[in-house]
C-alpha cells in the first residue's frame, strides 16, 4: 500500500511518499517538490566489537539521468562522488548526527539517490528531510525528527526555497535544519549580509522547518515503528568515577589553571592517564578507565569556563590566540599569504591562469564551470600523526568549500578580471580552525597576487559550552583543538567589515537557542574585526600589478562569423597558434578573444595571428610576409596566416628581375604591398610598390610606367603585376606576349 503526505511550505507542495519503493530498508521515503525527487533509506546493524564512536554513514548518490545527462567519464557511468555530492552529505550528516541516543554505536547508513531534477527545486534540502523521515518511521532509535529548508534574500525579501535562478540573483543562501524547538544545523553562503538579517533568516527557516516536523510526526503516528532494542555502551561505574575523581581531579585542575601549549598540555595529560590505566585496569578494564578519565578532564575543563572564565590555555572566553601575518612567502609563486593563529598556522597560495582553465562540472547542478576554486589540504603532519596520505576527503572538501564560498561574493567580475583563479591551503599545523586560518590566507594571497577583490575577507570559529544543569553557558572566541573536542557547538563565521559571507554551525547538543546564536554572531562579529586589523596592517590593498610569473590577459573583439576561421576544422589552427606562440587564447561565442601569456612577444605574436585570420587584406596596405612558393612566374607570400598572394616577377625589385630564385627563396620574409584583390578573391602582391613608397631607386624605376599595373597589359606586352592571365583555360598564359608559364588557378 502506498500512503502519500503533503504540505505547503513556502508557496510550494512538498510530498513525502512510503510504502512503493525498497521495502527491505528499515525505513524508506521518496521526497518531492515540483519535479525534484530523491529516494533516502535509513538501515541498521549490530555493533562492531570494540567501536567507541557512532558509525553513522551518510551517502549522496547523484545520477546524471535524473537532469537527462550521460556522464562524461571514459565509462560513461557515475564514479566516486562529486564534491556537490559530498557537501550534499554532509549537510544531512550535520543535521542528523546530534539526535542520536549518545550510547547508542549500532552501525546506521541512510542513502539519498537522486532520481530526478528540475533544475529549479534543489535537491539537497529533499535529502534533509527524507533521512528524517525514514529514520522517524524505521526502528532505529533516532531523537528527531528534524525540517530543513533553504533561505534567500531577493530583492529585500526573504523567502523560503528559493530556485537556483533566485539564489543566484540574491545576496543570501542559508540552510537551516531543526527541531521543533531549537536549531542543530547552519550553512550558508552571503553576500555581506547584517547578523541581524541573518538571525531573522534562522528564525523564519526554523519556523517553517516546525511544519515539517509535524508532517513528519503525523506520518509516524500512523506508520512509525517501535524503536527496536539495542545494547548500550557500557559505562564506568560510580565507584571507578568517585576513585578517578579522588586521584586525579586536583592534579588535572591545577595544571589545566596554569593554561599552556597544546603539545605541553596533551604529554603531561597523557601521562596522567597511563597512569590511571596503570592503577585502575585490572579491575575495570581499559576501555572503562579511559572513559572515566576522559569524563573527568572534561567536567574540569568545562567547569573552569563557565565557573573561572578561564580557558584550558589560560584566555578569557573573547581573547584571541597571538597572530601571525607574511605574504610574498615564495618566490615563484603568483600570490602567497601565511595565517598563524595561536598553534594553528596555513599557508594558501593563489595561481592565475586562463579562462579555459575553469573548472568543467558534470553534476546534477545547473551550473556547468566554475571559475575561482579553493583546495584545502590537511596533511597528517599537520597535528603530529603518522598515517597513509591520500585524496582529498570529505574534511578536506567540505573546509575548502566554505573558504571558497567565503571570498566568492567579493571576487572581480569576470570581464573586469578576465582570469581563472585557484587558491590552495597547505595546513602547516592545526590546533582549531585551519578553515578559517584557511580564509584568512586566501584572501592575503589573492591581494598578493594583484587580484582586485572588492573587499579583504577574515574568518573566526566560535565556541559552546553549556551547563549539565541550571541553563548556564559560554560562548568561546576562536576555539582551539580541545574545545571542539570538549565542546557543544563549533560554529565558524566569515565576512568583511560590513557582513557576513559565510557561516557553517554544527552543534553535539540537540540543538542550541535563538539567544546563544545571537550572542555567537556579536563575539564573532568583534573577533572578525579584530583579525581583518591584524591582516591590513601587513596587506592593506591588493597589489597594483601581477607577479611576473602571472599571465597577462589582453581582449579583443572579432566578428562572430570568423570564429569558425581562428578555430579551424577540429581545432587544429588554434592549436596551431597555441603551440606556436605558447599563448592562451579563449573565444566567447560574442567573438571576444582573450590572449594570455607571461611574455609580450608572445601575446603580440598570438594577437597578430589572430588578426591576420579574421581580418580582411586591405588594397595600399604593406605586410611583412614569409615566402611560401616560388614559381617561373613569380613567388606567393603568405602575409597572413592561411592568406597569400603572388607577387609577380615583374614586381619583385625596381629592378629587371631574370630569375625569380635570383631575387627570393622559399623562407624568406619579405615586405609587400598589396596592389589588387581580384573579383574571384585572389591577392596581387607588389614589391616594386614598396620600394617606390619608400623612395628608393632612381626616377626612372618609380615612374608610373613601372609602379604596379592594375588591370591590362603594359606597352611591351608584358601583363605588370597580377596572377597569370586566366583568358584560356588551358593554360595560364602571361598576356599577350606568349605562352602560359604557372598553374591554373580556379
Amino acid at each position: 500500500m502506498v500512503d502519500i503526505f503533503s504540505r505547503e511550505i513556502g508557496g510550494k507542495t512538498l510530498t513525502i511518499e512510503l510504502g512503493r519503493y525498497a521495502e527491505e530498508s528499515n525505513g524508506a521515503v521518496v521526497v518531492r517538490c515540483g519535479d525534484t525527487i530523491v529516494l533516502t533509506t535509513a538501515n541498521s546493524a549490530k555493533a562492531r566489537e570494540g567501536i567507541d564512536f557512532f558509525p553513522l554513514t551518510v551517502d549522496y548518490e547523484e545520477r546524471l539521468y535524473a537532469a537527462g545527462k550521460i556522464p562524461g567519464s571514459f565509462f560513461r557511468r557515475e564514479g566516486r562522488p562529486t564534491e556537490d555530492a559530498i557537501l550534499a552529505d554532509r549537510l544531512t550528516d550535520r543535521s542528523l548526527r546530534p539526535l542520536f541516543p549518545k550510547d547508542y554505536r549500532n552501525e546506521v547508513q541512510v542513502i539519498t539517490t537522486v532520481l530526478s531534477v528540475d533544475h529549479e527545486n534543489p535537491p539537497e534540502i529533499l535529502s534533509i528531510i527524507g533521512a528524517s523521515a525514514a529514520l522517524t518511521v524505521s526502528d532505529i532509535p533516532f531523537e528527531g525528527p528534524i525540517g530543513a529548508c533553504r533561505v534567500g534574500y531577493v530583492d529585500g525579501e526573504l523567502i523560503i526555497n528559493p530556485t537556483y535562478q533566485q539564489t543566484s540573483e540574491g545576496h543570501l543562501e542559508l540552510v537551516v535544519s531543526s527541531t521543533k524547538d531549537a536549531v542543530v544545523m547552519v550553512e550558508s553562503g552571503a553576500n555581506e549580509i547584517k547578523e541581524e538579517l541573518l538571525l531573522e533568516a534562522i528564525e523564519l527557516g526554523r519556523s517553517v522547518n516546525a511544519e515539517l516536523v509535524s508532517l513528519q510526526e503525523e506520518i509516524a503516528h500512523k506508520l512509525g515503528k517501535a524503536n527496536a532494542d539495542y545494547v548500550s555502551v557500557p559505562q564506568p561505574s560510580h565507584e571507578l568515577i568517585s576513585e578517578m575523581e579522588s586521584k586525579f581531579k586536583g592534579r588535572l585542575s591545577d595544571f589545566l589553571d596554569k593554561g599552556g601549549a597544546k603539545g605541553e598540555r596533551s604529554a603531561v595529560i597523557d601521562g596522567l592517564k597511563q597512569e590511571a590505566k596503570d592503577l585502575f585496569t585490572e579491575e575495570h578494564g581499559a576501555g572503562l578507565v579511559a572513559e572515566a578519565f576522559g569524563k573527568l578532564l572534561k567536567k574540569i575543563m568545562r567547569d573552569n569556563i563557565l565557573n573561572n572564565g578561564r580557558r584550558p590555555d589560560g584566555r578569557s572566553p573573547e581573547e584571541i590566540r597571538p597572530i601571525s601575518v607574511e605574504v610574498g612567502v615564495l618566490p615563484r609563486t603568483h600570490g602567497t599569504g601565511m595565517f598563524k593563529r595561536g598553534q594553528t598556522q596555513v599557508l594558501s597560495i593563489a595561481t592565475l591562469g586562463s579562462l579555459t582553465m575553469k573548472q568543467n562540472l558534470d553534476t546534477l547542478s545547473p551550473n556547468d564551470t566554475k571559475r575561482y576554486m579553493h583546495h584545502y589540504n590537511f596533511p597528517p603532519s599537520s597535528v603530529g600523526e603518522v598515517r597513509r596520505m591520500g585524496g582529498a576527503g570529505r574534511r578536506e572538501i567540505g573546509h575548502g568549500a566554505l573558504a571558497e564560498r567565503a571570498l566568492v561574493p567579493l571576487m572581480p567580475d569576470e570581464d573586469e578580471f578576465p582570469y581563472t583563479i585557484r587558491i590552495v591551503s597547505e595546513v602547516m599545523s592545526s590546533n582549531g580552525s585551519t578553515s578559517m586560518a584557511s580564509v584568512c590566507g586566501s584572501t592575503l594571497a589573492l591581494m598578493d597576487a594583484g587580484v582586485p577583490i572588492k573587499k579583504p575577507v577574515a574568518g573566526i570559529a566560535m565556541g559552546l559550552i553549556v551547563a549539565e544543569e541550571g541553563g548556564r553557558y559560554s560562548v568561546l572566541t576562536d576555539i582551539q583543538g580541545v574545545e571542539d573536542f570538549q565542546g557543544d557547538m563549533d560554529f565558524k563565521v566569515a565576512g568583511t567589515d560590513e557582513g557576513v559571507t559565510a557561516l557553517q554551525m554544527d552543534v553535539k547538543v540537540k540543538g542550541i537557542s535563538f539567544d546563544v546564536m545571537k550572542e555567537a554572531l556579536e563575539q564573532a562579529r568583534k573577533g572578525r574585526l579584530f583579525i581583518l586589523d591584524k591582516m591590513l596592517e601587513v596587506m592593506p590593498q591588493p597589489r597594483g600589478e601581477l607577479s611576473s610569473y602571472a599571465p597577462r590577459m589582453q581582449k579583443m573583439s572579432i566578428p562572430v562569423d570568423k570564429i569558425g576561421a581562428v578555430i579551424g576544422p577540429g581545432g587544429r589552427t588554434i592549436r596551431a597558434i597555441i603551440q606556436e606562440t605558447k599563448a592562451t587564447i579563449d573565444i566567447e561565442n560574442d567573438g571576444t578573444v582573450t590572449i594570455g601569456s607571461t611574455n609580450e612577444e608572445s601575446a603580440k605574436a598570438a594577437i597578430d595571428a589572430v588578426n591576420g585570420l579574421t581580418r580582411d587584406p586591405e588594397v595600399g596596405e604593406i605586410y611583412t610576409g614569409k615566402v611560401t612558393r616560388v614559381m617561373d612566374f613569380g613567388a606567393f607570400v603568405e602575409i597572413m596566416p592561411g592568406k597569400e598572394g603572388l607577387v609577380h616577377i615583374s614586381q619583385l625589385s625596381d629592378h629587371h628581375v631574370e630569375k625569380v630564385e635570383d631575387e627570393v627563396s622559399v623562407g624568406d620574409e619579405i615586405t609587400v604591398m598589396l596592389a589588387e584583390v581580384d573579383r574571384m578573391g585572389r591577392i596581387n602582391l607588389s614589391r616594386r610598390a614598396v620600394y617606390a613608397e619608400e623612395g628608393t631607386g632612381d626616377g626612372d624605376r618609380q615612374s608610373n610606367d613601372d609602379r604596379p599595373n592594375r588591370g591590362g597589359n603594359d606597352g611591351g606586352g608584358d601583363r605588370r603585376g597580377g596572377y597569370p592571365s586566366r583568358s584560356d583555360d588551358r593554360q595560364g598564359g602571361r598576356g599577350s606576349g606568349g605562352p602560359g608559364r604557372g598553374p591554373q588557378r580556379h
